[in-house]
């Protein structure tokens, strides 16, 4: 039995070095994955960026909710969803050939929402408009870069 557990260990961590776009099972499962996450993004920035614009009436309790929510789905799709092979949909190939810009962008979205959460926390309105403007501005540099239209 002693033998059999190092045999274990290796099998457990082969297993999890295994890359990220394993988990999908088809490319299009990832497609369908970023473009689900991307949808719950806007809906939930949405809801901000309609307090931030006077469209809807500021509720502190919801944007906090949004804002939270928008900071942890920014994090979701970067590590499989856009791994080599799960080219599609209205992604652009310069997703693959132009990797490090790509990563700067959403490691640059995750930052801006992280700060829109925590603009969302000190309950001022100002803050929030001026972090929805920030994360505006990033998802406008990703897409205009690689996002098919």
């Amino acid at each position: 039995m002693n033998r059999l557990v190092p045999f274990m260990l290796a099998a457990a961590c082969t297993a999890l070095s295994v890359p990220a776009a394993a988990q999908f099972a088809k490319p299009e499962d990832a497609v369908k994955y970023r473009q689900s996450v991307m949808f719950l993004q806007n809906q939930h920035f949405g809801r901000i960026a309609a307090m931030a614009n006077g469209r809807v009436p500021y509720d502190a309790a919801a944007a906090l909710a949004n804002a939270d929510l928008v900071a942890t789905i920014a994090k979701l799709p970067w590590s499989g969803a856009y791994a080599q092979g799960t080219e599609g949909g209205r992604a652009k190939p310069e997703i693959w050939t132009e990797q490090a810009k790509f990563k700067e962008l959403s490691d640059t979205l995750v930052d801006e929402t992280g700060k829109l959460a925590t603009a969302a926390k000190s309950n001022n309105l100002d803050a929030i408009k001026t972090s929805v403007a920030a994360v505006g501005e990033t998802c406008k540099s990703c897409h205009d870069s690689f996002r098919k239209r």
